[in-house]
């Protein structure tokens, strides 16, 4: 078991993202997951990211405020303890439209499989 406590996540920057801080909470270290990282992103009133897309599924759950995720111009809402899984290669973009901060749990794969 590797336990990693919050106060030592580290901050990460995440490409085409804004109004955002990114927490580490799991993955890339040794001992670590071996097929996936997990993330924590505090998305700021207006704060987003994309659109664009990825190779790489990912999962969002909201813990806290409200995401929009638009994907194929379909908006779709999600509040706290909704999920969502956004295949790879799919264009999304994530907008928060409130005037809270919106707290999300992200899980994606590592680009390549480690051992």
């Amino acid at each position: 078991m590797l336990a990693r406590r919050f106060a030592d996540a580290r901050p990460y920057d995440a490409p085409n993202h804004r109004g955002v801080v990114g927490l580490r909470l799991q993955g890339f270290e040794e001992g670590g997951p071996k097929n996936q990282w997990v993330g924590l992103s505090q998305f700021l009133p207006g704060g987003g990211a994309g659109p664009d897309s990825t190779p790489l599924e990912k999962v969002y759950v909201v813990l806290e405020g409200e995401m929009t995720v638009i994907v194929g111009g379909v908006e779709t809402v999600l509040g706290p303890l909704d999920s969502c899984t956004i295949a790879a290669n799919e264009v999304r973009e994530i907008v928060n439209r409130t005037n809270r901060v919106c707290t999300m749990l992200v899980v994606i794969p590592y680009p390549e499989a480690r051992s």
